[in-house]
């Protein structure tokens, strides 16, 4: 069974077709982000698509285990921070948070509205997906990427994938959903961000972050094999259990925590627009590349 079009319409955002598709394949559904041309950057229209597909999952009896693939050579380069289809003061449909519309507010409440609903509230929501999600994680995942891939259960990594959190080069903490201490431990997490390096796959099963490292050409065939593997057990059994770890997680301050530093993360927003151009500190999607790629030469200078 192969059903394409998770994208479209919801609420008063803008159609953008196909950009996350839907498929079944037997007990596993895949849910497949969609924009390769801009390496699956993130925007509300994808995240309110990949919200359909999880519920179309969700509420699917045949579908035992949900698997978050993206199309093409990268999973998910973060939030859309400038592509034709941003779309930063699009209406949203308020699914995840319970709040007044952010498109014509001013200065720090639109910003809060918006992400307290389509990144962290999301997020959140996702998270709590009564059924096993297994992360196919190939090439760049970054930012807003990792929150993709942190919401579910498991993370299966190409091993030519690599991951970071550049955003405190913008002088914000991290992303939304700061689930870093949580994924990779608090020391980790520091080095993560501290240095806005890339990190390669076996670093991060290294610190505790991916379950799996396989070569890419096995990525997929390893990822379903694992899928098919956990739908065998019974599917009350495993929302229990899933439900059972992610409370522990809470009770570990998870959910507190994150609360805390999505204060943090908006005071950091204002305090760039006080002080600077604008609430990104003067950066861009060009501008932080750039930096990156800086950085990744300084990494690899003076070896062979």
């Amino acid at each position: 069974m192969t059903e394409n079009g998770a994208g479209g319409t919801t609420g008063s955002i803008p159609y953008e077709p196909d950009v996350v598709t839907y498929e079944r394949r037997g007990a596993i559904a895949v849910v497949t982000l969609n924009r390769p041309d801009y390496r699956n950057a993130q925007n509300s229209v994808m995240t309110y698509a990949i919200d359909a597909a999880f519920e179309r999952a969700v509420e699917d009896p045949e579908a035992k285990v949900i698997v978050l693939a993206g199309n093409g050579k990268h999973f998910s380069a973060g939030h859309d921070l400038g592509t034709p289809g941003r779309d930063h003061h699009v209406k949203y449909p308020n699914k995840a948070a319970l709040w007044w519309d952010h498109v014509d507010r001013p200065g720090g409440d639109q910003r809060f509205s918006r992400e307290m609903e389509v990144y962290l509230g999301m997020c959140r929501r996702w998270r709590e997906i009564p059924k096993p999600t297994i992360a196919m994680v190939q090439g760049a995942c970054i930012a807003g990427g990792l929150m993709l891939a942190w919401v579910c259960d498991m993370i299966i990594a190409s091993d030519d994938a690599f991951f970071s959190d550049p955003v405190v080069r913008m002088g914000i903490p991290g992303v939304e959903y700061f689930a870093h201490p949580w994924v990779m431990g608090p020391r980790a997490a520091k080095e993560f961000l501290f240095t806005g390096d890339r990190f390669g796959a076996a670093q991060a099963k290294e610190w505790g972050m991916v379950n799996r490292v396989v070569p890419r050409a096995e990525l997929e065939s390893e990822t379903m094999a694992l899928a098919e593997k956990i739908s065998a057990m019974p599917q009350f059994g495993l929302a229990l259990t899933k439900k059972a770890v992610n409370q522990s997680e809470d009770l570990m301050g998870m959910r507190a925590g994150m609360d805390s530093v999505f204060g943090l993360h908006h005071f950091a927003h204002a305090h760039n627009a006080e002080v600077g151009a604008d609430s990104l500190g003067g950066m861009n999607a060009k501008s932080m590349k750039a930096q990156a790629s800086s950085a990744d030469a300084e990494k690899t200078d003076g070896k062979d």
